[in-house]
């Protein structure tokens, strides 16, 4: 079962017992919010043997993985991702009824693509429901952006670059203020670099790999470190699970 380790169980601001998960990792009341999910090893690992995160994880990291989609109102993921997890619409967890109450029945897809290089014919845009959203850009190769606007609803966020600032304000204004961003590391030090992340959800697994696996994020070197203030940890069969706030 999972347990809180911080803040201390003993403080006035905690409820002792079982840990409420929807309440734990519930967004803010009003505006919009980014907030990323990611996993890593002890040595910093965000990608197993087989090149996937999925399989860093244990069932408690997969059961915070699905309640944190059911909480968001789209999630977000890099084009990369999405083809080496084999991304298809997202389809309801348990309790998203309640979670998801006067919302859709589940959240759609925002898929970062710059070229546009995605099998628009297969089931992540036919079998969507709500529509898949892709953030791209105004120089994306003509011909794919064409057939895009045939299948997905397409945001253009940047002339030559997806500007995540931008995406978030146009994502808002869809009425999508809960937002989950799920990678890959590129994406995500794109969005550090663009000062929109406001919340890490990092689960830290008890494994070591060794090797070249990548980082959670993995890009330029930010101009300055970007600090963000620890705001809960939780654990379960060793492994951490832990949010991180900007300051």
């Amino acid at each position: 079962m999972m347990q809180r380790l911080s803040p201390a169980s003993n403080s006035d601001s905690v409820a002792s017992g079982p840990v409420d998960l929807a309440e734990a990792y519930a967004y803010p009341a009003e505006g919009a919010w980014l907030r990323a999910n990611m996993i890593s090893t002890l040595d910093g690992a965000a990608w197993s043997l087989e090149g996937r995160s999925g399989g860093l994880g244990n069932e408690a990291d997969r059961q915070l993985f699905s309640l944190m989609r059911g909480l968001a109102d789209v999630v977000i993921a890099g084009a990369g991702t999405a083809r080496v997890e084999g991304y298809g619409p997202v389809a309801p967890g348990p309790g998203w009824e309640e979670l998801r109450a006067g919302r859709t029945a589940v959240p759609p897809l925002a898929i970062v693509s710059r070229r546009l290089e995605l099998d628009l014919g297969g089931p992540l845009f036919t079998d969507a429901d709500p529509p898949t959203i892709l953030l791209t850009v105004e120089d994306a190769p003509a011909d794919r952006l064409q057939l895009a606007q045939e299948v997905a609803d397409v945001i253009i966020a940047g002339e030559h670059a997806v500007d995540f600032a931008m995406a978030v304000k146009q994502l808002e204004a869809r009425g999508h203020r809960r937002l989950l961003c799920e990678g890959g590391p590129h994406v995500l030090a794109q969005m550090v670099e663009a000062g929109v992340l406001d919340e890490l959800c990092l689960t830290l697994s008890p494994m070591m790999l060794s090797g070249m696996a990548s980082r959670i994020l993995n890009g330029t070197t930010l101009a300055a470190p970007s600090n963000m203030k620890l705001g809960q940890v939780l654990e379960e069969e060793g492994y951490l699970f832990m949010r991180y706030c900007k300051t």
